[in-house]
């Protein structure tokens, strides 16, 4: 918690430009599956992080848990997701420039992981377009993006991620199409052009590392997501109707293209 009573650390914020009008939906947790749906405008829509949950090879993440525990693998992974919450607050905070603090021990650890996300990465950002934005690709998907930026001259997607430890970038393959999901659906409702997606991340330790895609990057990786909202919509093809969108058809569409 915030303790409003300590004198809150100011921040000068970021350049905001109204160049886009966002639709905001509705965050809904499925209580039978536990699952994130977006609502918009009474379409419930499965989010990102749940297509790619639910579409992704979990050996690696099984294999850990058996290594480490079931226990200690709960507690390591309820750690980093309370300690990325509480750096993503930072970061909003800072970019929004409001005041804010936290001096919860998790708030301790998060402040300077964001701090050096603030010296390493936001200061190629000219100016943004919005902060913890809701995104829908009508009838697909939605989600939640940290950051609709123009980072060095080019309209850009940013996710921020805190890991235990540094990533090799054939592990952070699902963030690549986490980002090119978003930037599909900017492009889709708004008319946009996003040309960039850049990841930033810090571990506890404050080891900085940023991956972009650009261009034909990120159009392959959009290509792939399709590819996996497409298993999505196999998997639940049983509980009910596909998409009246067919990813098939923006598939061939890419394919067309390459």
């Amino acid at each position: 918690m915030v303790d409003k009573l300590e004198k809150q650390t100011q921040v000068k914020g970021l350049k905001k430009s109204n160049k886009y009008s966002y639709i905001q939906g509705t965050r809904i947790t499925d209580h039978e599956t536990g699952n994130r749906v977006y609502d918009f405008q009474g379409a419930r829509l499965p989010s990102v992080t749940t297509v790619l949950g639910q579409t992704k090879n979990k050996k690696f993440l099984t294999d850990w848990k058996n290594k480490v525990g079931a226990e200690e693998a709960e507690r390591i992974t309820n750690l980093s997701s309370k300690r990325g919450t509480a750096m993503h607050k930072f970061l909003e905070s800072h970019i929004q420039g409001i005041g804010y603090d936290d001096l919860t021990p998790i708030g301790c650890a998060a402040k300077p992981m964001a701090q050096k996300v603030i010296e390493m990465g936001l200061t190629s950002i000219e100016e943004y377009y919005g902060s913890e934005v809701m995104l829908h690709y009508p009838g697909l998907y939605a989600g939640s993006t940290d950051l609709v930026c123009n980072h060095n001259g080019l309209e850009t997607i940013v996710d921020f991620k805190q890991s235990n430890r540094p990533k090799k970038e054939e592990w952070i393959y699902d963030y690549y199409m986490q980002i090119a999901a978003y930037a599909m659906a900017h492009d889709e409702v708004y008319g946009s052009n996003i040309r960039q997606g850049v990841i930033m991340i810090c571990t506890p330790d404050l080891y900085y590392q940023e991956f972009k895609m650009q261009d034909a990057m990120l159009r392959l990786w959009k290509h792939r997501f399709l590819g996996r909202l497409d298993q999505y919509h196999e998997l639940e093809r049983d509980e009910k109707e596909r998409a009246n969108i067919d990813p098939n058809k923006l598939l061939e569409e890419f394919e067309k293209d390459k």
